[in-house]
């Protein structure tokens, strides 16, 4: 689409302007602020990144820039558009000018795509909203909005479903439809939190070249220094519904002023980084002492039959030993989700071995399997999904005792609740609430309380630390270091975070296309990668340092491209 196109005139001030703008809820118990004295500007082609805890109201401020606040929230003070004021707008009239004026990409394009209505479909309806255009050339517009986007066979994906696409594939789908009218002005929140490292370097660049072309302003909400180093121009810092930090990049994340700012970045976990030429350190370390936990042994998983079946594994050997983390690392399909599933016996290898606390797991039934199961403690991405909303926080955490510990008396059990939730640094007056009651690292937490509630020899952690924030997830994982360390339990962690891995696992297996690609200790793989993939996944990882990510990105893009997968994939 050439600017000729565009249906409103570029503003000749700035994109978004926020003046004093003040949000307040209105609940069972009162008025809650959530915003207070908000002042921002965004010009055109300049990305903002808005940064913050839970709770910080950055969010908040995002939904008031798109006029769409709930109907509990009263809004006070300025926020305009192009020049356009929204506070006080009716809704018929902001209607006309979402995704034409402003438009939102959101974390998580499940949510913003409809399962039932295919690709080029939905991006044809969000053309025809704002213009008249016949089906036909909306329908051709559409797949030239894919290609745009770097969808590869554009035509064919405009007739898929959602869910035929990869996760990168979706996020750009749904950036597609929100430059589909060409806006003065993108909204991102959390555009790349779920997506692996490669795939998130990609989405990046590609909302960094549409602002650039077409001189789009951009509001990032994220909680990724890394992400804001590699793309933001200016920086502000939220807390308790107000900015205490504004600056450019540079500023905020080298020379931070505030002492929250100066707290936020000392929580970041940082990816080290070999110097050219250094020599690689840790080579010919002794494995690891402890006993074997768990082992997968030249397994292969094979989904579906005939020409339309997928091989998910292929020859895979792993071991996880008493007392030690391995890292699980890889690109979304590379596998490293159904290796952990084989591990928990959740899913059957068509061929090789698996073994649990040195027993054949494919070999053991009824009770017997289900004792050796009780050793295993779970955490996932997703706590939401994990705990029943009908429950109170007690009763999530208690449910493993009455499956696995039939015996115990309601005392006993209690005991045991308060006790784990004590070491999960929960206070006990959180027990009767229920899980939609806290916040995200709370509920993140229960989750670890239940998993480790039969004090497991194996905890298997699939990505448990990626939707929260940098201090949450510090916090988090300083917890779950301090239960190893007294309980000496073995850890598989599952992860697209390499600079969470290096810091926190004493090994790391690098997966792709369903194989070992290559592994090794944290810090010899991770510093001196042996493989062009992982040193593209390594390369891929932005750092929360502006001058060094510039760096790193100018050597990324330079690097031959060879290997690389489709778009988005």
């Amino acid at each position: 689409m050439t600017t000729a196109e565009k249906t409103t005139q570029a503003p000749t001030g700035p994109i978004l302007r926020l003046t004093d703008l003040g949000v307040t809820f209105t609940t069972e118990t009162g008025d809650v602020p959530a915003v207070r004295g908000v002042r921002l500007d965004i010009a055109p082609g300049e990305t903002l990144a808005l940064v913050g805890e839970s709770g910080s109201g950055k969010s908040t401020v995002a939904l008031a820039a798109m006029g769409l606040l709930p109907g509990n929230a009263r809004a006070t003070g300025s926020a305009a558009v192009g020049g356009r004021e929204l506070i006080g707008t009716p809704e018929a009239e902001l209607a006309g000018l979402r995704g034409r004026a402003a438009s939102m990409v959101f974390q998580e394009p499940a949510t913003a795509l409809d399962p039932l209505t295919r690709i080029g479909a939905q991006i044809a309806e969000v053309i025809r909203n704002h213009r008249t255009l016949p089906a036909r050339e909306a329908a051709r517009e559409a797949v030239e909005l894919l290609r745009r986007v770097g969808i590869p066979d554009p035509e064919q994906r405009a007739t898929a479903f959602p869910f035929q696409l990869s996760g990168g594939q979706r996020q750009r789908v749904v950036i597609a439809m929100a430059i589909a009218n060409s806006p003065s002005l993108l909204i991102a929140d959390e555009p790349t939190t779920a997506l692996d490292v490669t795939v998130q370097a990609e989405i990046l660049d590609l909302l960094r070249s549409l602002a650039a072309d077409a001189g789009t302003g951009v509001l990032l909400v994220t909680h990724n220094m890394g992400v804001v180093a590699d793309f933001a121009d200016r920086v502000a810092v939220m807390l308790e519904g107000e900015i205490v930090e504004t600056g450019t990049v540079e500023e905020v994340l080298l020379r931070p002023r505030h002492a929250y700012t100066k707290r936020l970045l000392g929580a970041v976990p940082r990816l080290a980084v070999a110097e050219p030429g250094a020599a690689p350190a840790g080579a010919g370390e002794t494995p690891p002492a402890g006993d074997e936990v768990v082992g997968l042994r030249e397994v292969s998983v094979r989904f579906g039959r005939g020409p339309r079946a997928v091989q998910a594994l292929s020859d895979v050997t792993l071991t996880v030993h008493a007392g030690e983390t391995v890292g699980l690392v890889g690109e979304s399909g590379s596998g490293k989700s159904t290796a952990a599933r084989v591990a928990l016996g959740l899913v059957q290898p068509s061929a090789g071995s698996v073994s649990l606390f040195g027993t054949d797991l494919r070999r053991s039934r009824g009770r017997a399997r289900r004792a050796l199961l009780a050793g295993v403690g779970v955490v996932l991405q997703d706590p939401v999904a994990s705990l029943d909303a009908r429950m109170s926080v007690a009763e999530c955490v208690a449910e493993p005792l009455y499956v696995h510990r039939g015996r115990m008396t309601s005392a006993e059990r209690r005991a045991r609740v308060e006790d784990v939730l004590e070491r999960v640094r929960l206070p006990r007056a959180l027990a009767n609430r229920a899980p939609r009651e806290l916040s995200g690292g709370q509920r993140q937490r229960v989750s670890l309380a239940r998993a480790l509630v039969l004090e497991p020899r194996l905890l298997v952690a699939d990505e448990p630390t990626s939707a929260l924030d940098v201090s949450v997830q510090a916090a988090v994982l300083e917890v779950v270091s301090e239960l190893q360390d007294e309980f000496g339990f073995a850890c598989l962690f599952v992860s697209h975070d390499l600079a969470v891995v290096q810091h926190f696992a004493q090994r790391v297996v690098v997966m792709r296309a369903g194989r070992v690609e290559e592994r090794g200790s944290t810090a010899t793989t991770l510093l001196h990668p042996g493989t062009d993939y992982t040193r593209r996944l390594v390369a891929a990882v932005p750092v929360p340092d502006p001058v060094l990510q510039r760096r790193r990105r100018a050597a990324r893009q330079e690097a031959p491209a060879a290997g690389r997968t489709a778009a988005g994939e």
